[in-house]
C-alpha cells in the first residue's frame, strides 16, 4: 500500500532560531531519506519553496476559476513537502513519520492512504485509458 506523508508547518519560529545550521539541517533530513531508500520503501519525495508567498491558489467558486497570489489567508498551516512510501500497513507507515527529523514547533506529518486505481470502477472507460497509461509508463 502506498501512503504520503504530507509535512505541514504553522510556520512558528523555534525558540532558538531552529538551533542547527542550515547543513546540519540537510545532513539530518537526507540521512532519514537514505534510511527509507535502504528499507526499500521510498517511491518519491520532494520538499517545497521556502517562500508561501510565491504560490498562487485556484479558486473554483466561480466560472471561470480565478486566480490569486499566495497561500490561503486564513490557512494556519502549511504544506511543506511530501514523501511517498509503499509499506504493508498505515502502522508502518506511521512509525515512519514518527521517525522524521522534524523537531520544530508546530510541525506535524499526515499520513495518508493512496487509492490504487485497483480501487475505481475498472469498467469505466477513463479509468481503462488511465490503467493503459500507467501500464505504458511503467507505473503498473
Amino acid at each position: 500500500m502506498k501512503y504520503m506523508l504530507i509535512m505541514r508547518s504553522s510556520g512558528e519560529p523555534a525558540p532558538d532560531g531552529g538551533g542547527a545550521s542550515y547543513e546540519d539541517s540537510i545532513e539530518t533530513m537526507s540521512r532519514y531519506n537514505e534510511e527509507l531508500v535502504a528499507a526499500g520503501v521510498l517511491v518519491a519525495m520532494e520538499g517545497l519553496s521556502d517562500d508561501p508567498t510565491e504560490s498562487v491558489v485556484v479558486d473554483y467558486a466561480q466560472t471561470p476559476p480565478v486566480a490569486t497570489d499566495g497561500p490561503y489567508g486564513e490557512a494556519k498551516e502549511l504544506f511543506g513537502g511530501y514523501w511517498i512510501l509503499d509499506v504493508a500497513s498505515q502502522a508502518e507507515a506511521v512509525e515512519w513519520a514518527k521517525r522524521a527529523p522534524l523537531t520544530f514547533p508546530g510541525v506535524k506529518v499526515e499520513v495518508r492512504r493512496i487509492a490504487s486505481i485497483d480501487e475505481f470502477p475498472q469498467e469505466n472507460p477513463w479509468i481503462q485509458r488511465e490503467r493503459a497509461w500507467r501500464e505504458a509508463t511503467g507505473q503498473l
